[in-house]
C-alpha cells in the first residue's frame, strides 16, 4: 500500500478526501458490474468538473495506472468494471456522474453532453422545446450516461434512429509515448490548451459563432435506409460495424470522453401503440418485411416478447415495474444502488441470504394484484408471440389500415392501445430483461449458470425464431427471448440445467449463429463477455497504444503495449 500512497494523496489534492473511495466495502458497487463482471481497483475518483477529470487523468498517467472510466455502471457485459485480479498495473475508477452538465445549441437541434450526463435528464431537459435524444426507453430508465451509449454504440429500440454515434466528441487518449493528449473533434473553438478548452466548455463560455458548421456527423444518418433494406444478407446494426467506429464512438472506454455533440430529434405530435399477437412467427416476418418495405412512416419501436418472456416478466419482474409505475424512472437508479448496497451487507452477514434484495422484493411483490391490463393476458393466453409496435403521427392510420387488411386472412390479431394499456405493455417488455437474472438468484441452487446474448440477425433472416438442436437444448432449463424485431436484433437469456458446461454450449450457439451471418454483440458491446473481432481489437489498439484504459477489454490482453 505504501507504493499507492503518494498518488492517492495526489487525488485527495485534485477533488478531496471525499471523492476518493479506498475502502473495500465502499469500492464494491464500482467495483462489481451491475449484471455481469467484479475485480478490484486501488480507488475510485470521482472528480467534480472536466478540469479535475483532467488533472486526475495526469496522475495515473504519471503513476503508469491502469484507467477504467464509468458513469452509472449499467452495462450488461462487464465493460465499465475490472474484471478478475490479473492487471499488470494497479486499477483506477474514475466515476464521471458528478460532471452532468447538457448544453443545448444550434437551436436545440444539438446537445453537447458533458461525460457523466445521463439519458433521463437530456430526455426532460428536451421536452419543453418538443425535441426527443437518441434513446427514450431501455437505457433512459436506469440511468445510463449519454456518453456511455456512444462508447458503445448502443442500439436502442427505436427503428429510425439506430445506433448511437456521433464523430464530435472531445476526448484524451495516451499516445504511444505515453503521453496525454487532448483531441477537440467538437467542431467548436475552445481555445488551444487543454485546460482553457475544458474550462470554455463547462463554463459555456463560447458563443454561436464558435460553433462550426460542421460535415461530421452528429447521429447515424443512414440507417433508416439500411433498416429497410430487407433482403440484405447482413445485419442492420452491430458493434463491430467499421461504419460506426470513429473516436468515441464505439471506444468501449478505450479512451477517456469528456463531452459528445449529438443531435436531437422532433417529438412526434401524437403516438400509439399497437399491441400485436399470433402463433405463427412467419406471420411476424411478413408483417416486419411489409411495414419496412413499404410504409411511408417508420415505426418508431417495434419490440417482440414470447409468451414465455410476458409470464417470466409477469411473476419476476412484478416488483420493478410497479416501482416504475408508482414512483417514475427517476426512482430506478436509487433502488438497484440501494438493492446493490443490500446485497453488499448480506454478503458480509452470516444470517442473510445471498441475493437478499431479490429474495425480499420478490417476497412483497406477491402481496400486490395482477398489474397487466386484460387485454394483454386474453392476448397472452391466446398467442405465443407479441409485438409492441409504436406508430407516430401519420403512420398511425396507415398501420391501423395495414393491420386490418392482413389479420383478414392471417392468423393472429392486434389491438391499438389506450394510453394507460400502452404505458403498461411498454413497460412490461422493458422490465423483461430483469427477468432471468431475478429467477436465476431465487433458484440457484437448483439450476445451472444464467447466459445471455445479444444477437444481430441478417436483415433478410427468415428463421428469426431460434429454434435449437436437440443435443443443445436438452442442456437448457429456460429459454427467454426478447428483442427488437423489426432491427432484427435479439436477447437470448438462458438459465441452463445444473452441470451443463456454459463455456462449450456457448461456443455451440455462437457456431450456429455465425454459420447463419449473424452478428454479435448486437448493441451490448463486448465488455469482457466476447472476443473483439480484428476491427474492433484494430481500433482499440490505434486509440490506445499503451493498453492503459480499460485493458482486457474484448477478452484482449490486459498487459501494457498489449503484451501477451
Amino acid at each position: 500500500m505504501e507504493n499507492y500512497c503518494h498518488f492517492i494523496d495526489e487525488f485527495i489534492s485534485v477533488s478531496g478526501h471525499k471523492n476518493i473511495i479506498i475502502k473495500n466495502w465502499s469500492k464494491e458497487p464500482y467495483t462489481n458490474g451491475w449484471r455481469y463482471g467484479k475485480g478490484q481497483a486501488t480507488a475510485v475518483v470521482k472528480p467534480a468538473s472536466l478540469i479535475e477529470m483532467w488533472e486526475i487523468l495526469k496522475i495515473c498517467v504519471k503513476h503508469d495506472l491502469i484507467i477504467i472510466m464509468q458513469a452509472a455502471n449499467t452495462g450488461l457485459t462487464g465493460g465499465s468494471t475490472p474484471y478478475g485480479n490479473d492487471y499488470d498495473r494497479p486499477v483506477i475508477i474514475i466515476n464521471t456522474l458528478k460532471i452532468k452538465t447538457i448544453q443545448i445549441i444550434n437551436e436545440g437541434r444539438q446537445i453537447i453532453a458533458l461525460a457523466g450526463s445521463t439519458l433521463y435528464d437530456l430526455e426532460n431537459k428536451l421536452k419543453p422545446i418538443n425535441r426527443e435524444p437518441h434513446s427514450v426507453i431501455g437505457s433512459t430508465s436506469i440511468g445510463a450516461s449519454i456518453v456511455g451509449g456512444v462508447c458503445n454504440n448502443s442500439g436502442g429500440s427505436l427503428v429510425h434512429r439506430g445506433p448511437a454515434f456521433t464523430q464530435l466528441s472531445l476526448y484524451a487518449k495516451i499516445n504511444e509515448k505515453g503521453n496525454l493528449e487532448l483531441i477537440n473533434d467538437l467542431d467548436i473553438n475552445l481555445g488551444s490548451k487543454p485546460e482553457e478548452i475544458l474550462s470554455n466548455l463547462e463554463n459555456n463560455n463560447y458563443n454561436s459563432s464558435d460553433i462550426k458548421s460542421s460535415e461530421k456527423l452528429a447521429s447515424d444518418n443512414k440507417y433508416e435506409t439500411i433498416v429497410r433494406d430487407v433482403d440484405k444478407n447482413t445485419p442492420a446494426r452491430f458493434n463491430a460495424d467499421e461504419r460506426l467506429l470513429y473516436g468515441s464512438s464505439g471506444s468501449a472506454g478505450k479512451v477517456a470522453v469528456f463531452a459528445v455533440r449529438l443531435d436531437t430529434y422532433p417529438a412526434p405530435k401524437k403516438s400509439k401503440i399497437f399491441y400485436v399477437g399470433s402463433n405463427d412467427p412467419n406471420n411476424f416476418w411478413k408483417i416486419r418485411r411489409d411495414i419496412l418495405k413499404n410504409f411511408k412512416s417508420l415505426p418508431r419501436l417495434g419490440d417482440y416478447l414470447h409468451r414465455d418472456c410476458y409470464d417470466a416478466a409477469k411473476k419476476y419482474s412484478k416488483d420493478t415495474f410497479i416501482v416504475i409505475e408508482k414512483l417514475g424512472t427517476n426512482f430506478l437508479p436509487t433502488l438497484f444502488e440501494i438493492k446493490r448496497i443490500v446485497d453488499i451487507i448480506a454478503e458480509k452477514t452470516n444470517f442473510l441470504p445471498e441475493k437478499f434484495s431479490d429474495k425480499l422484493m420478490q417476497f412483497l411483490s406477491k402481496f400486490w394484484p395482477n398489474h397487466l391490463p386484460k387485454k394483454m393476458e386474453v392476448y397472452r393466453d391466446n398467442y405465443e408471440h407479441h409485438w409492441v409496435i409504436e406508430m407516430t403521427d401519420e403512420g398511425i392510420k396507415e398501420a391501423e389500415k395495414y393491420f386490418n387488411n392482413f389479420f383478414k386472412n392471417n392468423e393472429g390479431d392486434f389491438f391499438i392501445c389506450n394510453s394507460k394499456e400502452a404505458k403498461k405493455a411498454m413497460l412490461h417488455r422493458y422490465v423483461s430483461a430483469s427477468a432471468i437474472g431475478r429467477y436465476q438468484a431465487l433458484n440457484k441452487k437448483n439450476i445451472g449458470d444464467m447466459m445471455s446474448l445479444d444477437i444481430a440477425f441478417p436483415r433478410n433472416e427468415k428463421k428469426w425464431l431460434e429454434v435449437l438442436p436437440k443435443s443443445i437444448d436438452d442442456q437448457i432449463e429456460y429459454k427467454f427471448y426478447y428483442g427488437h424485431l423489426f432491427c432484427h436484433v435479439f436477447h437470448h437469456n438462458y438459465i441452463l440445467k445444473k452441470g451443463a458446461d456454459e463455456e462449450k454450449l456457448k461456443k455451440q450457439l455462437l457456431n450456429i449463429y455465425d454459420r447463419v451471418g449473424a452478428e454479435y454483440p448486437a448493441e451490448h458491446n463486448i465488455g469482457h463477455e466476447y472476443y473483439a473481432k480484428p476491427v474492433l481489437k484494430d481500433f482499440y489498439k490505434n486509440l490506445d497504444p499503451t493498453n492503459t484504459f480499460n485493458p482486457g477489454i474484448g477478452k484482449s490482453s490486459k498487459k501494457k503495449y498489449w503484451k501477451n
